[in-house]
């Protein structure tokens, strides 16, 4: 009994440390926009059936519900949870949020599309409107040098303002947005992007506001959706179990040295 709980109280302390890791990523992330909060889910690991419920026993009745000792925890996935993170007023013109749900379209190495809600976009010296590694938003768009303010209203289009002639506003482009049939299913590249994969089926990219996508809010940054007091409650309970786990390593293997000494 005594080495099966060394093996199962080890794999709750592993369990424990991937979940510290991903409570450390999130915590690191706090301040990052558009961040979203990764969450570990843990399952339990096969049982040692020593005795089956149900089996036959005396005079035709039936075991109620026998012997089953489990052999541990496992990490079984981390998962992105897509719940919208605040609004910050910025009053930049090419910061821009979405309010509910969807991604930016950005491209990226090798013609890739890859996806985003951090939209503290960039502009560089030929107008591109790129993220801040450079990556160009899709569908392309580019400032006229003579435009001085941009807007960007809430289904996606973009204007922009000459001093030259300010009654009559540039039209520059429409930003579209993608969704998923599984947003959770995407992965994570870094760089505050992620991609398609197969668990989160293809986008389904329009206009803002259309088909349940969200809208977009000008000069305003969406803050990551970290809380910092339930990552803290987390780290403390993640911490707890990580003792209580190591202790009972501590409690088998004083009860084997008991059982040696008995031996002699």
């Amino acid at each position: 009994m005594a080495i099966r709980a060394l093996s199962t109280a080890a794999s709750g302390m592993t369990a424990m440390q991937t979940k510290m890791d991903v409570v450390a990523n999130n915590l690191a992330n706090v301040n990052t926009s558009g961040y979203k909060r990764v969450r570990a889910s843990f399952e339990d690991l096969l049982y040692q059936q020593i005795r089956h419920p149900g089996f036959a026993a005396i005079e035709g009745t039936k075991i109620p519900t026998g012997i089953q000792i489990g052999v541990g925890t496992k990490v079984v996935s981390t998962e992105k949870i897509h719940a919208q993170g605040e609004l910050e007023y910025t009053e930049r013109d090419l910061d821009i949020a979405i309010e509910g749900d969807g991604f930016f379209v950005v491209e990226i190495q090798g013609g890739q599309m890859a996806y985003t809600r951090a939209g503290d976009f960039k502009r560089d010296l030929e107008g591109n409107i790129l993220t801040a590694d450079g990556y160009r938003l899709s569908p392309a768009m580019q400032i006229p040098t003579n435009v001085t303010r941009i807007a960007v209203s809430p289904d996606g289009i973009v204007e922009g303002l000459d001093p030259n002639n300010p009654s009559t506003p540039v039209n520059i482009g429409q930003i579209t947005i993608a969704r998923f049939p599984n947003a959770a299913g995407l992965m994570s590249v870094g760089d505050n992007l992620y991609v398609e994969s197969a668990a989160s089926g293809a986008p389904s990219v329009g206009n803002p506001g259309v088909e349940s996508r969200g809208i977009l809010r000008n000069q305003f940054l969406e803050t990551s959706n970290v809380q910092v007091v339930r990552e803290l409650v987390d780290m403390i309970t993640t911490q707890r179990a990580f003792e209580i786990n190591s202790k009972s390593i501590q409690t088998a293997d004083e009860m084997l040295q008991t059982v040696n000494n008995i031996r002699r």
